[in-house]
């Protein structure tokens, strides 16, 4: 499950900057494996169908992207009690809604942890597969905080590849998927942002799109690119994102990981790129699952390299 700092001059939370999990959520590059998050967990139809009757998601996408953000990012650096409470808000309103079901809940983590784990790997990433299995591993706690009993969640990328197989005959690009991708494609925005939204966020939600599984693919309808194409894009888009400084990539969120920093010291910042030296540390041999990275379930792994 998770693991903790041990650093006495402050709350590490529930993960710690000896997770993984810490190390990966800093990256820009999560931001792309949001959005491809939200490409798979709509080919659920059920899950999708209660999303879009009993939230806000069409009147107000921007601001349910925004609050997922930042709820993610209070798990990862925030206080145990702030982590705590802002699970117990999200369960409250899981029940208002009626959208607690565990199945549909499941689906939702299982499609957002390997949209992370998949995004991050495929951009360049060091991650090991035993570091891979660790992180999802560490995501049961992310589970339980929306409702999910930890025991019934995949726990290493075997297991989640697995499921993905399992839920596959499920999956259909229904009207609701249809309407997610309509608005991915091309949200609204005020006129004066139109320009931005053709320049950079339609290209970010195609990269996205792009690498998806092959089956989520054939579902929309639309083909991708060629993999190895998709792989160069994505590692030159994430390298691009990391050369921007830290005080404006760490806004959004807002503050979570200055926050974290300061409560815990400056030598926890996150750098998902040390944990290739972490690995001896990190690895455990012989967990299930090893060589295959969790991808939505469709085999494939990518060869990750450092920045240079």
């Amino acid at each position: 499950m998770a693991v903790t700092g041990t650093d006495p001059g402050g709350d590490p939370g529930l993960f710690g900057p000896g997770s993984v999990t810490w190390q990966l959520h800093g990256d820009p590059v999560m931001w792309i494996g949001g959005v491809r998050a939200l490409y798979l967990q709509a080919l659920h139809p059920a899950a999708i169908r209660g999303v879009m009757a009993n939230s806000d998601f069409r009147s107000d996408a921007w601001g349910r992207l925004l609050r997922t953000a930042s709820f993610v990012g209070t798990l990862t650096y925030g206080t145990t009690e702030a982590a705590e409470a802002a699970g117990a808000r999200v369960r409250k309103i899981h029940r208002l809604l009626g959208v607690d079901d565990p199945g549909l809940l499941l689906w939702v983590h299982c499609a957002e942890i390997d949209s992370y784990l998949h995004v991050v790997r495929r951009s360049g990433i060091p991650l090991t597969d035993a570091q891979a299995d660790r992180y999802v591993d560490e995501q049961r706690t992310a589970a339980r905080l929306v409702g999910l009993d930890p025991d019934e969640v995949p726990g290493d990328t075997g297991a989640l590849r697995r499921y993905f197989e399992r839920v596959r005959p499920e999956l259909a690009a229904g009207p609701d998927a249809r309407a997610v991708d309509d608005f991915l494609r091309a949200p609204p925005v005020p006129p004066a942002l139109v320009p931005a939204r053709e320049a950079i966020w339609r290209r970010v939600a195609a990269l996205a799109y792009a690498t998806l599984p092959p089956y989520a693919h054939e579902l929309y309808g639309r083909p991708a690119p060629p993999p190895e194409a998709v792989t160069h894009r994505l590692t030159a888009t994430a390298n691009l994102l990391r050369c921007l400084p830290d005080r404006l990539r760490w806004r959004l969120p807002p503050r979570h990981i200055p926050r974290a920093m300061e409560r815990l010291g400056q030598d926890t910042r996150p750098a998902p790129y040390s944990l290739r030296a972490k690995a001896a540390i990190l690895d455990r041999p012989g967990r299930e699952g090893r060589g295959h990275g969790a991808n939505g379930g469709d085999g494939t792994r990518w060869r990750t390299r450092t920045p240079g």
